[in-house]
């Protein structure tokens, strides 16, 4: 164990430890405790990720007012109308070629 690394002993599902045993028989992973490390970094990024844009939102809402729900309605239309499917079940619209003048 590194200087950077500390013991923890955690009670955990039972289905997880199978999950992290079989990460590493399939190469995966270097062993249980590498798996369970990488799992709690991809956690302690995704909830700095999250406070960052929960913080962006606060400041773009203390400028400008809150977001309302037809705002947020408008702009899910509008990004699923820019949207392209590049893979599952649902075909993806032609798009439109701008006219030229």
């Amino acid at each position: 164990m590194s200087a950077r690394k500390a013991r923890l002993t955690v009670t955990v599902d039972r289905d997880l430890i199978a999950a992290g045993s079989a990460a590493v028989a399939r190469g995966r992973a270097e062993s249980v405790s590498g798996w369970v490390n990488q799992a709690l970094a991809e956690r302690v990024a995704r909830d700095r990720h999250l406070a960052a844009l929960a913080e962006a939102v606060g400041a773009y809402e203390a400028d400008h007012g809150p977001i309302s729900d037809r705002e947020l309605l408008a702009q899910t239309h509008a990004d699923r109308r820019g949207a392209v499917v590049v893979r599952g079940g649902l075909r993806a619209r032609p798009r439109r070629r701008p006219k030229l003048a």
